[in-house]
């Protein structure tokens, strides 16, 4: 179990997840739009979304070779799960920011309290 976990829950795999939506894109496509995944981490995301059956891979005979990656049935019942994590980070991105925020000027207050003290 912890090893799908692990599979599904990392960043790449989620976004990838959550791009192909009802809809083939080519591996251009997907890396354009993941920002900061690099081109040997796309492609292991999806070679390992692809071993655990979760997305399809076309390979078109022409020149130069065309891929496209799709959802699978299980990627789809998946998508949705994830589709809710994406809405939920979409909503309370702000919120997280705040408190990140506030975070900071605590432990830098925190940090300055300290050192003065000793």
């Amino acid at each position: 179990m912890r090893q799908i976990l692990d599979r599904i829950a990392d960043k790449w795999s989620l976004l990838v997840i959550a791009l192909l939506d009802d809809r083939t894109m080519r591996f251009t496509e997907l890396k354009r739009m993941i920002d900061g995944v690099s081109q040997r981490m796309l492609t292991v995301t999806l070679r390992q979304l692809e071993r655990d059956g979760m997305v399809h891979r076309t390979v078109h005979p022409v020149v130069p070779p065309r891929v496209d990656y799709a959802l699978t049935d299980l990627g789809r019942s998946l998508h949705t799960t994830v589709q809710s994590l994406v809405v939920w980070t979409e909503r309370h991105q702000d919120d997280i920011a705040e408190a990140r925020s506030r975070y900071d000027l605590n432990a830098q207050a925190t940090a300055v309290t300290t050192s003065t003290a000793l």
